[in-house]
């Protein structure tokens, strides 16, 4: 940790060497974010190890009761890891970017790893996909260790998290064999409350109806995922009523309206 704070500071300078006006303010969130992607890139690496460890001792009940909680810390920084495109694709691409879909042997990562757990209920030729998806996942919080955050993209990252659960997560495409994907809403809530907290100090004098709107619509989608708590997780996807899926959806439509003028509130347009 003492490494990546003294490295926040040498990492972001660059970025902000020009800035000027509300930008410069930004350093300090920034930062504080990029401590934040850190330690969910540490949390994130041991629990694929341990995940990994268990498909290769074909541990099949094990390797499903950490699919999801290994997924959570993934989901709550994707805008930064979607900054490496053939990583983010290795990782968590779809049966559907595939010729073969779900047989073909291209198809990498959690999904392919998700499919043979649930569908084929099985571990077997599954030794390769672990150790990729654990090596990809080490490559990414190398790669992310020396990134200078861009401003816009930590910012805008808020508004992208909502903008891809309603474009095609709310359906359950996501997770769609294991029926999870409450925990990756998790994960993408949290990642972009956590940008709306780190922002917040900068435009509360100015935006207070806009932040009282936006807390207001968190704390809606907060309600209806506690309805579905289930121990330290949530129950099956599939489980949840029209009406609550309709709630989730118009919460978060609404934040991804809201969160993408973030950006200019803050003088990064």
């Amino acid at each position: 940790m003492k490494r990546l704070l003294l490295s926040c500071a040498c990492l972001l300078a660059p970025a902000f060497a020009q800035a000027e006006g509300p930008s410069l303010d930004l350093v300090g969130p920034i930062a504080e974010y990029k401590l934040y992607v850190s330690e969910n890139l540490d949390t994130l690496v041991e629990n694929t190890t341990a995940f990994t460890d268990a498909i290769k001792a074909g541990d099949i009940e094990k390797a499903k009761a950490l699919y999801a909680p290994t997924r959570l810390n993934y989901e709550r920084i994707e805008p930064i890891a979607e900054l490496f495109s053939d990583i983010d694709v290795s990782i968590d691409s779809r049966a559907d970017d595939y010729e073969l879909g779900e047989k073909d042997p291209k198809f990498p990562g959690f999904h392919r790893i998700e499919y043979a757990l649930w569908e084929e209920k099985s571990t077997a030729d599954l030794s390769p996909v672990a150790d990729k998806l654990l090596a990809d996942i080490k490559e990414l919080a190398s790669r992310i260790d020396g990134l200078a955050f861009p401003p816009e993209v930590v910012v805008g990252g808020a508004a992208v998290l909502m903008e891809e659960v309603a474009a095609t997560k709310i359906s359950g495409e996501e997770d769609r064999y294991s029926h999870t994907d409450l925990w990756d809403f998790r994960g993408n809530f949290d990642g972009a409350y956590k940008i709306v907290e780190l922002t917040r100090p900068l435009i509360a004098d100015k935006e207070a109806d806009f932040l009282k709107k936006v807390d207001e619509n968190f704390k809606t989608i907060d309600v209806t995922l506690d309805k579905y708590k289930e121990g330290d997780g949530y129950v099956s996807y599939d489980k949840l009523t029209e009406e609550d899926r309709l709630v989730l959806a118009t919460g978060v439509n609404t934040l991804a309206e809201d969160l993408s003028t973030l950006k200019a509130k803050l003088g990064l347009d």
